[in-house]
């Protein structure tokens, strides 16, 4: 895989931004498998954690690896302590990942441009921004995936454990339940969808964040949304299971779509 840095001034977010990329090569050197598709390659936007950057997901995991025998281009953007949402006291990461990120990314590179070929997916935090996206604009995605994601950030037990950062980002005590950041809304508001994106959802059993995934699976699929859950016995929140996921969630895409006859 080719791979790129690519920084550049953000109209949203009023200040030069990173983004790491990984482009898919039809000669990926020794021992990594390639892929000889040579349309342009489809796109996963993956996100981070609230601990976290646009450099962890190659530094922690083997995502290039994975990606490239799928002609499979990974974008990776850094959005602070942000939830992937516009801050009430900061800058404007909504309207930057659901709309400058992806407009910028089409502009500088040779991506396909079909529905049918993006997909998001994220980790805890990045968990709840690659849902959230996915349930608000359901027709711009094949797929989604969450990974012990932050899936209920209206529920009170995570707001107490991040009050701050969660007053910074939302406000003090506003109450998100029932709005735009409340992704059981959105499952609900969108639930008619023309076109809905097929989900991936998993967690481990001993996460801190398990009992939002064991009621959010239940939620998506009484409103008609297509799910998949996975559920790690004694999974707690760390890299060796993100990395498993990642695997997994990228092998999905391939299988599908091998079994469509798209490929």
């Amino acid at each position: 895989m080719a791979f790129l840095q690519i920084q550049f001034f953000s109209s949203a977010l009023n200040v030069a931004s990173t983004v790491n990329v990984i482009l898919p090569e039809s000669d990926q050197g020794i021992g990594v498998a390639a892929s000889r598709d040579e349309r342009p390659p489809k796109v996963l936007y993956l996100l981070h954690g609230y601990s976290d950057d646009h450099s962890i997901w190659m530094r922690r995991t083997s995502v290039e690896r994975y990606a490239a025998k799928h002609n499979l281009a990974v974008i990776m953007p850094a959005v602070n302590h942000s939830y992937y949402c516009n801050e009430i006291y900061g800058e404007k990461y909504w309207d930057y990942v659901s709309d400058e990120l992806p407009r910028t990314m089409h502009h500088f590179l040779r991506l396909s441009k079909r529905w049918e070929d993006t997909y998001v997916a994220g980790l805890s935090m990045g968990g709840y921004g690659a849902m959230r996206l996915a349930l608000t604009y359901p027709e711009h995605f094949a797929g989604a995936a969450s990974f012990s994601g932050v899936v209920d950030l209206a529920g009170t037990h995570y707001r107490q454990r991040r009050a701050s950062e969660i007053d910074r980002v939302f406000g003090t005590m506003q109450e998100l339940r029932g709005t735009e950041y409340d992704n059981y809304f959105l499952m609900e508001k969108n639930a008619n969808a023309a076109h809905k994106p097929w989900l991936y959802v998993s967690c481990g059993t001993k996460d801190f964040l398990y009992d939002q995934h064991r009621t959010f699976v239940p939620a998506l699929k009484k409103n008609g949304w297509e799910v998949m859950s996975h559920e790690e016995p004694d999974g707690i929140h760390e890299w060796g299971f993100w990395d498993d996921q990642i695997k997994a969630f990228i092998e999905l895409i391939y299988a599908r779509e091998e079994a469509d006859g798209k490929i």
